[in-house]
Formats: structure tokens, sequence, C-alpha cells
């Protein structure tokens, strides 16, 4: 898979210092050292200096931009919120998930605006790939913040995209949490494929994105969701998603690929219940990759999202996603740099990993070869399939 694509195109990671600003505080799950040190690694690694992946500021979204896709209640809320420390619980601000931090609307009109930047340099082809780690805030909703999540830079980035002509954009969200504001700003949107690979809602976190969950009425096959069991691991999921994934993409042939990389689906993740390790994360940024060159022109916008072991995950998955936008993925065997160790010991305290892999080959046994309905898991893929697939004009059986 590795050097199955020539990539030889420009890519970009929009990133500035003050990114980190998006802080709910030092007792929340959502620390931004963890960008910090996805940034430290994947710099001391050359992975931001070797040329191909270069690194450009990010920009603060306006309020017109932010609008495209939120309620101005919503925004003058936070707008408020901001500035007054108190809370605004009718649009979700000041909850145990998002509570109200000083500047917010700033620190969050910053992640926009971030992910903006990516969207256009994707569009307009100064860059074949970019990626804002910091952004993928999935969770907000038009009228509401939700889930650690105030402004949804996804939705307004592929707003944006549409707006400037695109007919059509597939976005693929990876993180543990269903991806629910996203699928819901576009639900009635058959321009706008999303495809949502979690844990069940049965027992996450938001509770929703189930296979009959599939779209709008004259949007029906543009939401596709697959609910994983809790304790599904590597082979699993790379099952689940080869069986679902690049068959709709491909039949969709979108402009633009959209990726979201929550990386709380490791096993280390302390909110979550899958079971997947640093190396079948890294396995899923390549597939990827390789889908954007094959239906999109290699035109891709990756975002980070959850993930909330700091140490012991984040930093090394989400440098692997950068290698891989960069068209260079890094060694699973490379060793982390003694000087980034040494940067984690004396920023947070901490033994960081000293590979950039868990040990693990990621394999997966294709759904070709045969569907189990005795297994949790592929009576959940089954069911994803047989309801969308035909929508697509796709065998939902496929073995």
């Amino acid at each position: 898979m590795e050097g199955a694509t020539d990539c030889t195109g420009p890519s970009a990671v929009v990133f500035d210092p003050t990114l980190t600003d998006y802080d709910f505080g030092p007792h929340h799950p959502m620390a931004p050292v963890r960008v910090d040190l996805t940034m430290q690694l994947a710099h001391e690694l050359g992975v931001t200096t070797g040329g191909r992946l270069r690194v450009v500021p990010a920009p603060v979204a306006t309020t017109d931009q932010i609008a495209t896709v939120h309620d101005a209640a919503l925004i003058e809320a936070v707008q408020r919120a901001g500035h007054t420390g108190a809370a605004e619980l009718q649009v979700g601000l000041g909850s145990d998930d998002n509570p109200v931090f000083l500047g917010m609307h700033e620190a969050a009109a910053h992640v926009v605006g971030a992910s903006l930047e990516a969207f256009r340099l994707v569009w307009t082809g100064e860059a074949l790939h970019a990626a804002n780690v910091t952004g993928g805030l999935h969770h907000a909703m038009r009228d509401r913040a939700s889930g650690f999540c105030v402004y949804n830079d996804l939705a307004v980035g592929i707003r944006w995209l549409l707006d400037q002509g695109a007919e059509r954009v597939a976005y693929v969200d990876v993180d543990v949490h269903h991806g629910d504001g996203v699928e819901a700003l576009f639900w009635d949107d058959p321009r706008v494929l999303t495809i949502s690979l979690h844990e069940t809602g049965q027992f996450l976190f938001p509770g929703t994105g189930f296979s009959g969950d599939v779209g709008g009425e004259g949007a029906e096959g543009s939401a596709v969701n697959v609910a994983l069991p809790p304790g599904t691991s590597d082979a699993g999921w790379l099952r689940a998603f080869h069986a679902v994934v690049p068959e709709l993409v491909r039949a969709f042939d979108p402009d633009v690929l959209v990726t979201q990389h929550g990386c709380d689906s490791h096993a280390d993740d302390p909110l979550a219940h899958l079971m997947l390790s640093v190396d079948g994360q890294r396995a899923a940024y390549l597939a990827l990759h390789e889908l954007a060159h094959e239906v999109a022109g290699g035109r891709w916008v990756a975002t980070g999202g959850g993930g909330y072991a700091l140490v012991e995950v984040v930093p090394r998955a989400w440098t692997h996603l950068l290698g891989a936008v960069a068209g260079t993925p890094v060694d699973p065997e490379t060793p982390t740099p003694e000087g980034w160790r040494e940067y984690v010991r004396e920023r947070v305290r901490a033994e960081a990993p000293r590979l950039m892999t868990d040990g693990r080959t990621p394999a997966y046994r294709d759904w070709r070869e045969g569907y189990d309905p005795g297994t949790w898991l592929d009576r959940e893929v089954q069911a994803t399939r047989t309801a969308v697939f035909p929508l697509h004009g796709l065998d939902p059986s496929g073995y």
C-alpha cells in the first residue's frame, strides 16, 4: 500500500502555536498539550521540516464564515460567554463537556479559520493534501455546542467547498464517536456523503449513528453509519472500514475527500471502548490517502478530532497522519527522538513511548471472503451495506 501511489503534489499543515488557546481548562480531557506534543514530534522526526509538508499560518474565521452553518444566536452566546465567563446553557455552554473559558469565541474561530485555510489550499490547488490537527470538531450543531466542540469547523469547510462550486464532497469520520454534527448539518444535502465508523451509540456518546440512519428526504444514502461493537480491534475495524468505505466513496465520485481522524479508537483511550493500535490507525490513514488519489485526484483535507491518551497515543497517531498527508509515511519501527522524549518529561512529567509502533501488524479478513452472521461486527457491517449500498447502485452482498 505504501508504495502504491506516487504522491508528489504539495502538501501543508495549517498551524500556529496559539491554536492551543482552544482550552477548556486543566481538568478537561481534551487538553491542548496533545497538539503541542504532536507538532513537536512531527518536527523532530522531520515530517514538517523535510520540505514535503509546509507549515502554513492559521487565520481566524470571520463571524460571517461561521454563520454559514451556525445560527447567529449560538455565535452571540459564544461571544458573550467568552467575555463574561458565564454559562449559556441554552446553547450547551457551561456543561461539563463544554465549560466556558475566556476568549472562547476567538479560540474557536481560530480553529475554524485553520480548517478553512486547509480547505482553501486544496480547492485552489496550492496543496494537494492539507491538514489541521486542531480541527475535527464534529459534534457542534447548528444551534448549540456539543461534545467538546463549540463550532463545527468541518461543516464550515464543506459548506465553503460547495459555495465555491464543488459538486460532491465525501466526508469520512474515523473518530470513536459518531460524527453527528457534520451528518446533521448535511442530512438533507445529496451533494455531501457523510460516513462515520464509530463505537455503537448503545454504549457511547452521542448515542446516535445507526445503520438505518441514511439521510433525509431527497438525500437518501448520503448518510452512512457503521456502529461498531465495544472491544473491536484492528482486524475487525479494518474489516468494517474496507467493507463499506471504499466502494461507497468510489460510487459517489467526490471532488474532494474530507476526513476526520479522532484517535480515541485506541485501546489506551480513557473515554471509549475500542481496541485499536497506533498501527491500525496508521493503516486507516494510508488507506484514506490512497482513496483520495483514486477518487478525488488526490484532493484531501484531513483534520484531527478526539483522542485523550495525551502522551501515549495522540502524538504518534497524528504524526503518522501528517506523514501520510506529506506523502512520506513514517516507518512504524522508527524510534521516537530522545529530544522529544525529554520534551515530554519536562512538559508533562511523563515517560513517552520509545517507538512509533505498538508492535502490531494490521491485518484483516476481506469482506469478499464471506459474511459471518454469528458475529456482532459482521451483522453491523451487513446492516449498513443493506441499508445504503442499493441507494448507490451497489450490491450489498458483495461476496
